[in-house]
């Protein structure tokens, strides 16, 4: 009859990882196993770790020996082999030699997974949802039985019980049975769902500077919506990624007496409303920065956040403050402010000023915004005249960001569309509109790699660009651009300046491949121009390589580009994120 046991080895391999994780190797007994198998037993096998002993004697190997085969049954078992064969052997010098024979790897040969509560209704929503788990079980018939992967399989299950409708859902039962002589693994798992759980009303707990009121306005779980643990989780980041809360906690009580209207509780921290803040960097667009911000999130006592603050860079100086409401009752975020802005780029100094309003409406990974702003500028191109222009300008801009990652993309996409205009008939000197859009793409290539597609077209329609504000027509150049060229010095000779084009357009393709670790290389190819007259379009090149970093703020870019129409080597340096 074969011998068949549950296991439970997680506390007795935390004692052993615990016990011998600060002592040093022994050098007095070699331990002779499989490759494979070597980094787990020479990490937590204790016999192998302390004070050499000086000669063992014929007890002592008697002594280790029995305990290196307690040891190394229980570390393999966690591996899936139940019958280990470990002997030992005297060599000269008085040193001991242990040997390890794994024997079978143990298989998994019968899954069972039962559900119970509601999940186990016979509707069809509920039976298609089960047959879903069963389909998604992550340790089936044929795989190699590892102590690990059962813990997960088990924890994945009841992850995505739970994550949905059954709040309170949990493993009853679950074996492993094992038979060391079939080294085989049959496993059986029973979960309990519970009761459906609804959201019933918000219960806000925290707050003494503002009002109940601005945390309905960040879109929380209506009464009588199913309940959804991914639902609880935006909500709580909407309102953490506010500068009101330092911090949030979002949750219902799983054990409620009222499922079918369980409270949606928020437990909340407030920030210190007022925020001085200072810092420094650089960019090999703009040079070195230094920059100073004042934020108040509670402007007179009505939430208004104002964040204002003080840019000096090389080639660009910037004063700005912006006062944003809190949200609306249907999720649109308001603002107004105000720039004044100083910058010397490719030897066109402008001098502006600007007040505006914003409204910017978030729906899951798309954006949309609508601005009005009003804005002098002065244009002082060396070797050109000097010249001023005024333009009340409306603004619409769609964003769709759709990545597996913000900081660090590897897979997805980001669109941007903008249109804007502006009409002598209001308080502007030209009639125009600009049309522009962008586009990145990520593909993965290969296990660890990705290849980055980017593209960008503009066309500002009007009779001419005099008139037109600089940030209605189109430059191009530096990093994120068209590398291998200064940054904006594609575009309109006007003298010895360049100044915006009423036409844009960028190619660029970039290959990355990421070592182990946080470190890559990057090869890439841009191609680009903006003018004022299509018929002398033509595209200028780039192309080079550099380092890449993963940092906490998104990959590091540190590249060195050959501009193939200047005949010029330059080095640029930007944050790679999908932006």
């Amino acid at each position: 009859m074969p011998y068949r046991a549950c296991l439970r080895l997680s506390t007795l391999c935390c004692a052993l990882l615990g016990a011998g994780a600060a002592l040093a190797a022994r050098s007095d007994v070699t331990l002779v196993v499989a490759d494979e198998l070597r980094p787990l037993l020479d990490k937590h096998l204790s016999v192998l770790q302390g004070e050499d002993e000086a000669g063992l004697d014929e007890v002592g190997r008697i002594a280790l020996l029995r305990r290196a085969r307690k040891e190394i049954g229980d570390l393999l078992a966690t591996e899936g082999y139940f019958s280990p064969a470990v002997t030992g052997e005297a060599v000269t010098g008085g040193n001991f030699r242990i040997l390890v024979t794994p024997g079978p790897r143990t298989l998994v040969n019968q899954v069972d997974l039962r559900f119970h509560g509601a999940l186990a209704d016979p509707d069809a929503e509920r039976i298609q949802r089960v047959a879903a788990l069963r389909a998604a079980w992550s340790l089936p018939a044929g795989a190699p039985f590892r102590q690990a992967d059962w813990d997960a399989a088990k924890q994945r299950l009841l992850d995505a019980v739970s994550v949905r409708d059954f709040a309170a859902a949990t493993i009853t039962t679950s074996h492993a049975r094992i038979d060391p002589e079939a080294a085989t693994a049959a496993l059986t798992v029973e979960v309990d769902s519970g009761p459906p759980f609804v959201f019933g009303a918000l219960q806000v707990s925290g707050l003494q500077d503002y009002a109940e009121d601005l945390v309905r306005r960040f879109n929380p779980p209506a009464p009588g919506e199913a309940y959804s643990l991914d639902r609880l989780l935006r909500f709580q980041s909407a309102l953490q990624n506010t500068a009101y809360f330092a911090s949030v906690i979002v949750d219902v009580d799983r054990q409620s007496d009222t499922p079918g209207a369980v409270p949606v509780r928020v437990q909340l921290t407030e920030a210190k409303p007022k925020r001085l803040g200072f810092g420094a960097g650089v960019s090999s667009n703009t040079g070195y920065r230094v920059e100073t911000s004042y934020r108040d999130a509670n402007v007179f006592d009505r939430a208004l956040s104002l964040v204002s603050g003080v840019r000096v860079e090389e080639r660009r100086q910037l004063g700005y403050a912006d006062v944003f409401l809190p949200p609306s009752s249907d999720g649109h975020l308001d603002s107004v402010g105000a720039l004044a802005e100083h910058t010397n780029i490719a030897g066109l100094q402008t001098q502006r000023q600007s007040i505006g309003v914003v409204r910017a409406m978030p729906r899951g990974n798309i954006e949309t915004r609508v601005a009005f702003n009003y804005q002098h500028e002065i244009l002082s191109p060396e070797g050109s005249l000097r010249s001023s222009r005024d333009a009340l300008t409306a603004n619409w801009s769609w964003t769709r960001r759709k990545v597996d990652n913000l900081l660090d993309p590897r897979n997805g996409h980001v669109l941007n569309v903008q249109v804007g205009g502006a009409t002598q008939a209001f308080l502007s000197d030209r009639n125009f509109a600009r049309f522009y859009g962008r586009f990145q793409g990520f593909v993965p290539v290969a296990r660890r790699d990705v290849l980055i597609l980017r593209g960008e077209g503009g066309i500002t329609v009007a009779n001419s660009r005099d008139g037109v504000p600089q940030d209605f027509l189109f430059r191009t150049g530096g990093a994120q651009s068209v590398r291998g060229y200064a940054y904006q010095s594609l575009g309109v000779k006007d003298g010895s300046a360049t100044v915006g084009g009423r036409y844009l357009a960028v190619l660029s393709s970039e290959y990355v491949h990421w070592y182990e670790g946080d470190w890559g290389v990057a090869a890439f190819f841009d191609a680009g121009n903006a003018n004022d007259e299509r018929q002398l379009f033509k595209m200028n090149y780039g192309y080079g390589l550099g380092p890449r970093w993963k940092s906490p703020a998104g990959p590091i870019a540190l590249d060195l580009a050959y501009g193939q129409s200047d005949h010029r080597v330059r080095l640029h340096f930007a944050v790679a994120i999908a932006f």
